[in-house]
């Protein structure tokens, strides 16, 4: 049992790290920049630890500047706003996605400045062979390791693990917690210490202020993430563009 709820929990915060640091501030909001080596390595570390969810970083910060850019309206690609239910906002977000994936949508020049370029772990990491193998190593792990039957139940978590971390922000922090600042959307706060989510919970903070590494901005706010960022900084394997507090 204890192997797999470590499992579970590295699988859980080990890929939200992926989606956090690399998509979402590095990828899609060039909060900190890095050397191409640097980047190739977590290139790597993504397809690792996303496994069977393993997003294109180029694909994801394309999709996320549309809905920075479109936030509530009927672009936006995923808006409780727009979708009766979390599944079909998260069906929609994967439709898009896709045609982002497939170059069959046509991109504003602006969404498209600086994102990370190709290569072959965008092609091969989402195919459906790597889906399924990823699928496999999980499935193989509950063989060996679960103590129960039972305990299969937690496999479709770590096959839909990305989609899981999107729906909670992109769902429930448009929906539900507290507002720090007032902006034109209806993004909230999850958590007052965001520990789950490794900050993202604190989506109001990142709608006011898109590109800071720190998404924790009032006192008592917390953002597992951003010292991670300062310590990569004092390494030199990034360069914040705005240090903050």
């Amino acid at each position: 049992m204890f192997a797999i709820l470590l499992f579970l929990v590295l699988h859980w915060y080990l890929s939200l790290f992926a989606q956090s640091f690399f998509h979402h501030r590095y990828a899609a909001h060039r909060a900190f920049t890095m050397s191409k080596g640097w980047e190739k390595f977590f290139f790597a570390y993504s397809f690792v630890t996303q496994g069977s969810s393993y997003m294109s970083p180029r694909v994801y910060a394309i999709l996320h500047r549309i809905h920075h850019a479109y936030t509530d309206t009927e672009l936006d690609p995923h808006s409780p706003s727009f979708d009766k239910n979390w599944i079909s906002m998260m069906w929609r977000t994967s439709f898009t996605y896709v045609q982002i994936m497939k170059e069959k949508m046509v991109i504003e020049e602006r969404f498209l400045k600086n994102v990370p370029q190709k290569n072959w772990l965008d092609w091969w990491g989402n195919t459906w062979y790597s889906r399924i193998l990823w699928s496999g190593v999980y499935v193989w792990f509950y063989v060996v390791f679960a103590p129960s039957a039972w305990w299969y139940l937690l496999i479709p978590v770590h096959i839909l693990m990305g989609p899981i971390h999107g729906m909670v922000i992109n769902w429930f922090a448009h929906k539900y917690g507290r507002v720090n600042f007032e902006t034109d959307n209806t993004s909230k706060n999850l958590f007052k210490v965001d520990v789950l989510m490794l900050g993202e919970g604190y989506h109001n903070n990142h709608h006011k202020f898109p590109s800071r590494s720190n998404f924790a901005v009032k006192k008592g706010e917390f953002d597992p993430v951003y010292p991670v960022i300062a310590l990569f900084h004092k390494l030199k394997i990034v360069k914040i563009n705005n240090v903050v507090a």
